[in-house]
């Protein structure tokens, strides 16, 4: 596939047989601030190789769909302005332009897919927004999992969102979702929503053996991997929600809606909290790339 480049480094572990990981690269774009965005996107990297796997970060540039991004790369999406947020609906117009773009969690869902990436961290999923019964803004991320055979290793959804209906949309969906050593779903910056899961598992082989079954059947749906942030490194729930509170009002005031949503809600978080927020976001995203790294060396291991 012409519009599909593999990084040699990729190219060559899934070739072999050897365990890789996906990530996003909004994130980078435009999860965090310079140079906090280069300092994490090289940390995740290093956090999925000592697990024992391959990172391929996924970003869109020189009219392909990168699976894999060199230094040179990781710095341009980290520090040029004007990087374009590319889920699903944006894939085409992006890559006709031949412009940098960072792929969102459904557009990194697609080119793992593409590649035959079984595992892919991020922070936290997108889902359905609150106040979704007046604007409808619920998340490509939803749909996308419910068509790629990809486990997302992720905190939960973002806390900005409506978890009680993310979760019954994963449902509906037929999109598993498994806590990781936990019974309830997380809440992002926070280790317990109060939302009860119905599937966890406490061991690499268990969480391997799940998923293979399930892709075994040919049901070519993803599965939601709800790992908490270690509680150490947890944002304190009150001001975090607060803060969200705050956020919304002011995205509401400013008429900000759609795409620059999250963005904008994620950075008033930031500052609401004097950045405690943004402490929290790579820690769980960081935990979430050692536990993919481990997950997708017990996969490969199933052969």
């Amino acid at each position: 596939m012409n519009r599909l480049h593999l990084h040699d480094e990729v190219r060559d572990a899934l070739s072999t047989g050897r365990p890789v990981v996906a990530l996003e690269s909004t994130i980078i774009a435009h999860g965090m601030p310079h140079p906090r965005n280069l300092e994490t996107a090289r940390a995740l990297e290093d956090d999925v190789r000592a697990a024992g796997a391959v990172p391929a970060v996924i970003a869109v540039a020189g009219g392909r769909l990168q699976i894999g991004c060199d230094a040179p790369l990781l710095e341009r999406l980290a520090t040029e302005p004007g990087v374009a947020k590319v889920s699903r609906r944006d894939l085409g117009t992006a890559l006709a332009g031949n412009g940098l773009g960072a792929t969102t969690v459904s557009g990194t869902l697609i080119g793992a897919r593409l590649a035959g990436i079984r595992v892919f961290a991020t922070g936290g999923i997108g889902g359905v927004h609150r106040g979704v019964e007046l604007t409808g803004d619920v998340s490509a991320d939803l749909q996308e999992l419910a068509v790629s055979p990809v486990a997302v290793v992720s905190a939960g959804a973002k806390s900005i969102l409506d978890l009680p209906r993310t979760l019954e949309a994963l449902e509906t969906l037929g999109v598993p979702v498994i806590g990781w050593r936990t019974d309830e779903f997380p809440a992002f910056f926070t280790p317990s929503s109060g939302l009860r899961l119905v599937h966890r598992s406490d061991e690499l082989d268990d969480l391997a053996a799940r998923l293979a079954a399930q892709w075994e059947l040919g049901l070519d749906t993803g599965a939601l991997v709800a790992n908490p942030i270690p509680a150490e490194a947890a944002a304190a729930a009150a001001p975090v929600e607060a803060a969200t509170q705050a956020a919304l009002q002011a995205a509401e005031a400013a008429g900000i809606a759609g795409r620059d949503l999250t963005p904008f809600l994620l950075a008033e978080i930031v500052k609401r909290t004097d950045g405690a927020s943004l402490d929290a976001n790579v820690a769980l995203a960081r935990n979430n790339a050692r536990l993919a790294g481990g997950l997708a060396v017990a996969l490969a291991a199933r052969g």
